[in-house]
């Protein structure tokens, strides 16, 4: 054996350190074969180590060895050296070099130079997981056409690749064609006839259909093979929460959660509804168990950040929002995390670029279009609201969501408070438990003083449900009535459901001043004390800010 054969048999080992120990101290010993296959893997040693750059670099000198190499051994081969074309063929593989700088430059969010790279293979000696990573490069940078191409080379070599699947039907590629790539592997193998019902579910999630993708979730997960099969459930659960049906969606994770003790997938989208819900004591347990399983991915700092923001730290939610972000740039949940956080801190303009990146890569998420619309609202940009409003509901269709964000942005304007009314009762007839709406027509009630028609508006709702602001939006209708009494005890429920909320404590308080006149001036002190208590934090909160404001300079993040 020598020195490059013990090289070899060590990176084989997973010996990385000693690798690049042997292979610094050794260079000067090797032929130029020899020479290459060494810096191939001290590169490899130095990838494991997550030194990206280096990597790349001592990658790059080896094409280059690998060049001279290729010169030398045509001159070989004319005069009929067969050692040669033997040795040539054990030498570690030029493409795989390639998708190793590639992977590095993809690390580094380096796309353009990584593409570069990839492109540089010819189209028939690209590798599968090569097409794979070019098409998802070429998505992120906007080459749909490209990424289609290679989404579907992905299938023709591994009819079976699920992940280029959805990749495909993201880019609004049919159903039906995508399906009729997979359907010789289907009939070919048994127990694989669920796979065209997968496709179908997907097909409807990609073009916003969510009620029929429920449908059909619900009918595969009915099957004895794919009961209780923890990918559905996940996928399940986020197209309830897509349709805004919390209760369901959160079942379903939950359900999920209880399969696989270790799941991470979807949990960023569960700890964001429990954190909304006001359970933050479980989101808090919840994110230190995430991390517990790991803290590379974007989901544990997503869920801390979700606590934080509703917390109203919003500082602290902005720097996990962007450390998520640097694990994972695709990740829809740290963009609407950090967007809204920006969103709060009155950075709007910069809200507004994070909302979008999100719509882009979610375009059927209606959460990603309300962030972006509530931007425009709160620069009193109603025209633009207006345009985007009216294009989700061309875009989607009239359904009670659509129906919602639209009535929303009508209700700014008093010019266009009648046609907010006919939306939000067109939205009611087709989902009367849909929260959103609900809210949105009580506030135009409130406006309008028709107290009475929102008190039965709000427990008609609350009769199949029980939300923390519903209830303290009818402790507030009941005030309005003289009803202190059930006010109270609306203003109770709420708390019980959310304690951290502001305004059903505020009306509380209210009503019992107005209640004990005489202890009025001793319950104002004590306003007086909490309130300056208050202007401490806010003091605080900028120090906050500035600290993680520094923290995010740190990690390189914008």
């Amino acid at each position: 054996m020598n020195v490059i054969d013990h090289v070899r048999d060590m990176a084989a080992a997973g010996l990385h350190s000693n690798v690049r120990i042997l292979s610094i101290l050794s260079e000067e010993l090797f032929s130029p074969a020899q020479k290459y296959q060494m810096l191939v893997y001290h590169a490899d040693a130095i990838f494991h180590d997550k030194e990206y750059r280096n990597a790349a670099c001592k990658y790059s000198m080896a094409l280059q060895q690998k060049k001279v190499l290729s010169k030398t051994s045509k001159v070989r081969t004319s005069t009929g050296g067969a050692a040669s074309n033997i040795q040539a063929q054990s030498l570690p593989s030029e493409i795989e070099v390639k998708y190793k700088i590639a992977e590095c430059y993809t690390i580094l969010k380096l796309d353009k130079d990584a593409i570069a790279v990839l492109d540089g293979i010819p189209s028939r000696q690209r590798t599968p997981k090569i097409n794979m990573m070019l098409a998802n490069l070429y998505r992120k940078a906007g080459q749909e056409r490209s990424a289609v191409t290679s989404y579907k080379e992905v299938l023709r070599q591994c009819p079976l690749a699920l992940d280029a699947i959805i990749g495909l039907l993201s880019l609004s590629v049919k159903g039906a064609e995508v399906a009729s790539m997979t359907m010789d592997v289907i009939q070919s193998i048994p127990n694989l006839d669920w796979l065209s019902v997968w496709v179908k579910a997907y097909a409807f999630i990609h073009a916003g259909d969510n009620q029929r993708a429920i449908n059909t979730i619900c009918s595969l997960e009915k099957k004895s093979l794919l009961r209780d099969n923890v990918d559905l459930l996940v996928s399940l659960a986020d197209v309830y929460f897509r349709a805004g049906d919390t209760k369901n969606a959160i079942l379903k994770f939950e359900q999920a959660q209880m399969l696989d003790p270790y799941l991470i997938k979807g949990m960023d989208v569960y700890g964001y509804l429990m954190a909304r819900e006001g359970h933050l004591e479980d989101v808090e347990v919840l994110g230190g168990r995430l991390f517990n399983i790991s803290d590379q991915h974007a989901e544990p700092w997503v869920i801390s950040g979700c606590h934080s923001f509703y917390s109203k730290r919003y500082s602290r939610a902005l720097y996990l929002g962007a450390k998520a972000i640097q694990l994972n740039s695709n990740s829809v949940q740290a963009l609407l995390l950090k967007g809204a956080a920006l969103r709060n801190m009155g950075r709007v303009q910069e809200a507004i670029i994070h909302f979008r990146e999100a719509m882009r890569l979610a375009p059927c998420r209606l959460d990603c279009y309300e962030g972006l619309i509530d931007c425009y609202l709160a620069s009193n940009g109603i025209r633009e609201a207006m345009g985007m409003a009216n294009n989700i509901y061309k875009t989607l269709g009239a359904n009670a969501q659509t129906l919602t964000i639209l009535a929303t942005v009508c209700l700014e304007d008093p010019v266009t408070q009648e046609k907010a009314k006919t939306l939000l009762d067109k939205a009611l007839a087709q989902r009367p438990d849909y929260t959103k709406a609900v809210v949105k027509k009580a506030e135009l009630l409130s406006r309008e003083q028709k107290y009475e028609e929102g008190i039965a508006l709000l427990r008609n709702a609350l009769a199949n449900q029980s939300d923390c602001v519903l209830h303290r939006m009818l402790g507030d209708f009941l005030v309005a009535v003289n009803d202190y009494q059930e006010a109270m005890d609306q203003y109770s429920i709420a708390l019980s459901l959310d304690p951290n909320d502001q305004k059903s404590l505020e009306g509380m308080q209210k009503m019992e001043k107005e209640e004990s006149p005489t202890d009025a001036t001793v319950e104002l002190d004590g306003d007086d004390m909490e309130g300056s208590g208050e202007d401490g934090d806010l003091e605080g909160s900028d120090s906050e800010a500035a600290q993680w404001a520094d923290q995010e300079q740190w990690f390189g993040m914008q």
